[in-house]
């Protein structure tokens, strides 16, 4: 199982550009796809799920183009788009059928599969509820078990975990690990803690162009020695982020406890080991 992306750009006016010239191969496993909004993540994954068409270059899985052979794709597919979208009336039991059909999914294991995605996704005590009454979370859990209906080999998850409380990151997290062994997931977020703890690969993005990709060892490989800690005055703050970039703050007695990335730490700075966070930061500051 192979995904290869090929000098990929989506163009929506003549100078502007969603994506550009983005290039990567994906193979069994988890990508995190980090970025900041605008970044051009979901761009890349509606044209991955080939709900758009590249303005440039090729996407193909197992050397099928995909904007040519879409249907390819779709068969081996599970999306999860950012702006998913629910039917209010139906109960959680009443979608997933529906979404089923709608995949040409039926036989007489749909309704075991519908049973074993809501159980692990902790919905089973609101199953025959009306969808319209369900929390962001919940209605967030029932997009990731449509998503999963038919056992895809390529899985991608827009933002997934928006709306989640802690508990139902890491359930999430561990039903994704379990599914990567055989599949393709390209997860994306912006949120560093969804990606690191599960990522075989990173890839950071930035304005439509990809920044680096690789393991994780390689991506904080870029802060390596550049990560510190010290304590400020909190009047100090302002001034310190503009010759610093900051990764995080917290109070100590009188004063702020701050990391930060540096190639000249200040005096009385203590080197910290450096996280995919801080490398995060540091691309998407620097480039």
């Amino acid at each position: 199982m192979k995904l290869e992306i090929q000098n990929v750009s989506k163009r929506y006016q003549r100078n502007r550009y969603g994506l550009k010239d983005f290039s990567i191969t994906i193979e069994k496993g988890i990508l995190g796809l980090l970025g900041p909004n605008g970044a051009g993540k979901s761009t890349l994954l509606k044209m991955i799920a080939t709900v758009n068409k590249p303005s440039d270059g090729i996407i193909s899985l197992n050397k099928n183009n995909i904007a040519k052979d879409a249907n390819y794709m779709r068969k081996q597919l599970g999306f999860l788009p950012q702006d998913f979208g629910v039917y209010p009336n139906l109960n959680a039991y009443e979608f997933l059928e529906y979404m089923a059909a709608m995949k040409g999914i039926g036989g007489p294991n749909l309704k075991p599969r519908i049973h074993q995605l809501l159980e692990g996704l902790n919905l089973i005590d609101t199953a025959k509820k009306p969808i319209g009454t369900y929390s962001g979370g919940m209605k967030q859990r029932i997009g990731i078990a449509q998503a999963l209906l038919n056992s895809p080999k390529i899985i991608i998850f827009d933002e997934p975990t928006v709306g989640l409380d802690p508990e139902e990151r890491v359930r999430f997290r561990n039903l994704i690990s379990d599914l990567a062994n055989d599949c393709i997931v390209i997860l994306s977020s912006h949120i560093v803690s969804d990606i690191d703890t599960i990522a075989d690969q990173v890839a950071v993005m930035k304005n439509g162009t990809l920044i680096t990709h690789g393991n994780q060892e390689n991506i904080i490989s870029n802060v390596h020695d550049k990560v510190y800690e010290t304590s400020i005055k909190k009047e100090e703050l302002g001034t310190f982020k503009l010759n610093h970039i900051v990764v995080s703050t917290s109070r100590k007695n009188e004063n702020l406890l701050v990391r930060y990335i540096t190639t000249a730490p200040i005096a009385n700075s203590i080197r910290q080991v450096a996280t995919l966070e801080d490398a995060y930061l540091y691309l998407t500051k620097n480039n």
